[in-house]
């Protein structure tokens, strides 16, 4: 079996260097033929590491331990479910799952567009399997899934394996890698449609079209991973943050950041015919933050908890990335005639302005997070002293940034194109200004004193208020007209015009994410030490542990603590944070226990026992939180209304024909 998990690999590899020649070669001898049988090389690259991952799949779950693979991440004892996730809990296997995600990406787009795009295509396959020849050329030489173990000419097995990393074996880690995968991997299309279109000195906005969809999805597949991957540590690790600015954390953000820009610069190109050049460097930066990304994981270059293990691999990153960055310098400058753009920007006041102010601020946010990320390795580089960046430093720089963002989002709708006057933008900004400014005055009534918190419950409601706004307008004005209640109304509008009012509800969305982000300026926490049948008190709430129970499973041993939780002299809840020693891993992890409320959340974490004997308790009160989550799932929906087709109003011209008048078929307008 490993015999042919090794050569479906080496298949792969050969037929991915032959798509690459094949669309070239085909495309400057105009030779149909090669360029076709490139084609049929990606669908079938994609078959082997199909065949591939399931060999490996098949082996983690049989718990084929002569694979070095399956017993360095899977023991008997585990759950099944944690066996299938072992796929991607490693280096290789974890490479096997971004090169199978990126075969599928490019056999879907050789499909979808077989009969179009026939000048440019050959130019876009050709750099979709440079990519996966280059992972491909990871996973069959250095870092192979199917290496097995031996002593001397002799295969052998061991008895058992090492287990799933126990911090991974969470439900949440089922599907966190995969989306973030998805949304990594997924970039490279959009770029290579960009590439092509450079290559082919193409003169309308073809790749932007037809990539639209693709950058959405992804985008999409990377938020989602990017907040699933904060739920996992604000759940598993028993600090009780969501986000610690940690190099790998980074790594996932920075692509959705300037990837968050090229979904708004693309507007801007669709139209007026600007920022042409400004979206093909977004675009590029995306894909390159994406492989830097996955560099940074797998070489061993940062320290995380969330990284892969030390590999020589970072080279070859360092080549692939180093080679690509020099290629799309050169295809930008030598093509600057074919990206002119079409309009000017004609006054600071207009929605032109607002997405440009955007661009810039996501830029710089892109920047302070790269430097803060980079700075210890090329500290360490330079001075051989590795100076760390600590989260204050973030906290610092990118605060600021999110409130200027928050306020474009409310800002930007309400701007007329080209140029506002005085009095449109008085009556736009009246209410939602006051509005915002009330609940600041509100909250410092209340004795909230703390300035960011202030300035960002403000903003929220500012942007709240707009969003409402437009829909509430363009509602009336359909039931004005078609006798609709509000509630179908809104349907219809939103219906009319997917793609702006989904974009609304994703506005919202980060408006409930930044309520979540606010409340941690009033977080509570204690650590004691207390015996079963002692209380303690945190802010309104009194927490008495009532007994510690032990137990254990084939999988792990565990003790669990019995805490019952009374908040201003109500019972509420009883809780049961749980320590966890897994055996094969020799490791020791945390269950949490949250009561989950809108208001605040409740986190209790059995961080073990001290030295007397005595359970050590960690309590957090986390005022707000759970509207991240809400805003997670408002992200989802308004994101899937971008994707559903606007609906095609229809009209119906009349002719005259004869002194009679008839109505001719409908004509989309």
């Amino acid at each position: 079996m490993e015999n042919i998990g090794a050569l479906a690999l080496l298949l792969a590899f050969c037929l991915a260097v032959y798509a690459i020649l094949g669309s070239l070669i085909g495309k400057w001898k105009s030779k149909a033929f090669l360029v076709l049988s490139a084609e049929r090389a990606v669908y079938s690259v994609w078959f082997l590491l199909t065949l591939s991952a399931g060999l490996l799949v098949y082996s983690l779950l049989t718990n084929d331990f002569r694979l070095s693979y399956v017993a360095g991440h899977v023991n008997r004892d585990m759950p099944w479910i944690y066996k299938f996730t072992a796929w991607w809990g490693g280096q290789e296997g974890s490479l096997l799952l971004w090169t199978w995600i990126l075969s599928c990406y490019c056999a879907l787009v050789v499909f979808q567009n077989r009969r179009k795009f026939r000048d440019m295509m050959p130019y876009v396959t050709a750099t979709l399997m440079v990519t996966q020849a280059f992972f491909l050329c990871l996973i069959t030489f250095p870092l192979s899934p199917f290496q097995v173990l031996a002593v001397g000419r002799e295969i052998m097995a061991v008895p058992d394996g090492n287990g799933l990393n126990p911090l991974l074996q969470y439900w949440a880690m089922a599907i966190h890698p995969p989306t973030l995968y998805l949304g990594y991997v997924g970039f490279i299309v959009p770029f290579a449609f960009a590439m092509g279109s450079l290559i082919t000195r193409q003169p309308g906005d073809a790749w932007i079209h037809t990539t639209r969809r693709w950058a959405l999805v992804t985008w999409l597949f990377q938020s989602c991973g990017v907040l699933l991957g904060a739920g996992w540590a604000y759940a598993v690790l028993g600090w009780g943050g969501y986000w610690g600015w940690d190099p790998v954390e980074n790594a996932s953000l920075l692509p959705w950041i300037t990837g968050t820009a090229f979904l708004h610069s693309v507007m801007m190109q669709e139209k007026k015919g600007m920022m042409k050049v400004w979206n093909m460097v977004l675009i590029s930066s995306t894909f390159f933050l994406c492989i830097l990304g996955t560099m940074l994981t797998r070489s061993g270059i940062v320290s995380s908890v969330h990284a892969f293990a030390q590999s020589p691999i970072g080279k070859y990153f360092a080549i692939f990335l180093a080679a690509h960055i020099a290629v799309v310098v050169y295809l930008i400058l030598d093509r600057l005639e074919y990206l002119k753009s079409e309009s000017q920007l004609e006054s600071v006041v207009s929605r032109e302005s607002s997405f440009l102010f955007n661009n810039l601020l996501l830029l710089a946010s892109c920047f302070a997070v790269l430097w803060g990320t980079l700075f210890p390795v090329i500290s360490e580089a330079v001075t051989g002293e590795k100076i760390s960046v600590d989260a204050p430093f973030y906290n610092r720089v990118n605060v600021p940034i999110g409130l200027f963002l928050m306020l474009l989002t409310g800002v930007g709708p309400l701007i007329a194109w080209r140029r506002s006057s005085l009095d449109s933008l008085k009556r736009a900004f009246l209410w939602p200004t006051v509005a915002g400014l009330a609940t600041i005055g509100i909250l410092m009534g209340l004795g909230i004193r703390h300035f960011y918190a202030l300035i960002s419950f403000g903003l929220c409601v500012f942007v709240t208020w707009t969003v409402i706004a437009e829909f509430f307008k363009g509602a009336i004005a359909i039931g004005a007209k078609t006798g609709q209640n509000l509630a179908a109304a809104m349907v219809e509008l939103t219906h009319r015009n997917t793609r702006r009012y989904g974009g609304y509800i994703v506005h919202l969305a980060i408006v409930f994410m930044f309520i979540g982000f606010s409340g941690a300026a009033f977080n509570l926490d204690k650590t004691i030490e207390v015996k079963p049948g002692e209380s303690f008190r945190l802010g309104a709430w009194d927490l008495k542990v009532k007994d510690l129970q032990q137990g254990e499973n084939p999988n792990y041993r565990w003790g669990h603590l019995v805490v019952d939780a009374w908040k201003n002299g109500a019972y509420v809840a009883t809780l049961k944070p749980e320590k966890r020693s897994y055996r094969a891993a020799r490791t020791d992890t945390t269950e949490v226990a949250i009561r989950r409320r809108l208001n605040e959340d409740l986190y209790i974490n059995f961080a073990g026992v001290g030295e007397d004997g005595r359970p050590v308790v960690q309590a957090y009160v986390f005022p707000l939180v759970s509207w991240i989550w809400v805003g997670f799932v408002t992200l989802i929906f308004g994101t899937l209304i971008c994707l559903v087709p606007s609906k095609v109003r229809l009209q119906f011209p009349k002719t005259k024909v004869l002194g009679v008048v008839t109505q001719d078929a409908p004509v989309p307008r």
